[in-house]
């Protein structure tokens, strides 16, 4: 199978790409002297996770229980649930522990703390948690300096159930675009988590990791003093959004959409594409960013960018390319004979984790030209 015979649209992984993205946040991660956990919604792929894994990834990060759980079938023990627990999903957890996975969980309430320790007085189960800390007002989790802190530690610990440690994810950094920013939010990611683990402790409550990242903070972080591991996922495909905020270039983003040339609009300067928001999802991360790919950034099916060219629109199953420069006599002249029907092309996407959830399956692509099928899972 080569690209030009496979059915459009489908999900690319440029093998060497995504191979060298591994190698050199490991490599950082290592100079940095902490434990690196890659989080693996971004592929929810088995052979991807083996490369990180092989690449010296200690333990794995998941979004989801099925991830969990398809992850631990394959071998996999070490495994952070890092959303916020719902009550309903603790028996699901404990079946996991029981058959041996290190599963560990995370809580920002004194509500869901309070269901945990319940659960496992009923039920005589131990479970690790985790309290998630909230350094940059981006999404969930509690202020460092919040008395809910101490307040969650001291219902799990009291209820004998383990605080194993707290986390934080500086999602913010997506909106940044500087080094000297993204630097700085490393290090009040770091700081923020390290004196939410110093609280505990002294309030006499055990916790031992301190975990934090994001794939923009993770490349930009000075020093982790106090950090025992960094999270981040998306560093092993890398994509549009993460090359606007100035930590990738385009020739690092290793996944793409295989699609075909189906029709033109040549009154309106269109070509029309079989990769529409189905295939490239409606993710329009870059819309609020220094430059907006649209719906992704066309390549040439070796990979090189079409320059002055993006996928300006999408419908369910028709993409929509055209010029940046809608008034350009030199890209709208004969589009028909620069893309006729049948071209195959590549779409780098603006955000990889949800293209990628819009395939089952990925076709990995090696350096000689061969291709390989990696599987997909979808689900909670």
């Amino acid at each position: 199978m080569t690209l030009d015979l496979l059915d459009t649209p489908a999900a690319i992984i440029d093998v060497r790409r995504m191979t060298t993205n591994i190698a050199a946040m490991q490599a950082r991660m290592n100079a940095l002297g902490v434990k690196f956990r890659p989080h693996v919604k971004t592929s929810k792929c088995l052979d991807v996770v083996k490369a990180q894994i092989a690449a010296g990834a200690q333990g794995i990060a998941v979004s989801t229980l099925k991830e969990a759980e398809t992850f631990f079938a394959a071998g996999i023990t070490d495994i952070l649930y890092a959303v916020s627990i719902a009550p309903s999903k603790l028996a699901r957890v404990a079946a996991l522990r029981q058959q041996g996975c290190d599963l560990k969980i995370i809580v920002d309430n004194t509500s869901a703390a309070s269901g945990i320790v319940a659960f496992c007085q009923s039920t005589h189960e131990t479970l690790e948690v985790w309290i998630e800390v909230d350094t940059d007002g981006h999404r969930s989790g509690i202020t460092p300096e919040e008395d809910a802190l101490l307040d969650i530690g001291r219902i799990l610990h009291a209820g004998g159930v383990e605080v194993g440690g707290v986390l934080t994810h500086a999602g913010s950094s997506y909106e940044l675009n500087t080094r000297e920013a993204l630097a700085a939010l490393a290090e009040q990611e770091r700081a923020g988590c390290m004196h939410a683990a110093e609280r505990l402790r002294a309030a006499g409550i055990p916790c031992n990791t301190v975990s934090v990242g994001s794939t923009p903070t993770a490349l930009a972080a000075r020093q982790l003093d106090g950090v025992t591991e960094v999270r981040a996922g998306v560093y092993a495909f890398f994509d549009l959004v993460m090359h606007n905020v100035g930590v990738c270039p385009i020739d690092d983003i290793a996944l793409s959409v295989l699609t075909t040339v189906i029709g033109h609009q040549t009154d309106k300067g269109w070509v029309i594409v079989d990769a529409g928001w189905m295939a490239m999802s409606r993710d329009r991360g870059t819309s609020k960013q220094s430059h907006d790919f649209g719906y992704g950034l066309p390549c040439t099916l070796d990979g090189t960018p079409l320059e002055g060219f993006v996928l300006i629109g999408a419908n369910q199953e028709h993409g929509i390319l055209a010029p940046i420069d809608a008034n350009s006599a030199s890209h709208n002249a004969d589009l028909k004979a620069r893309f006729p029907v049948g071209t195959r092309l590549r779409i780098l996407p603006n955000h990889a984790c949800a293209t990628g959830a819009q395939f089952p399956e990925y076709h990995a692509l090696h350096p000689d030209g061969d291709l390989a099928v990696w599987p997909r899972f979808h689900g909670w």
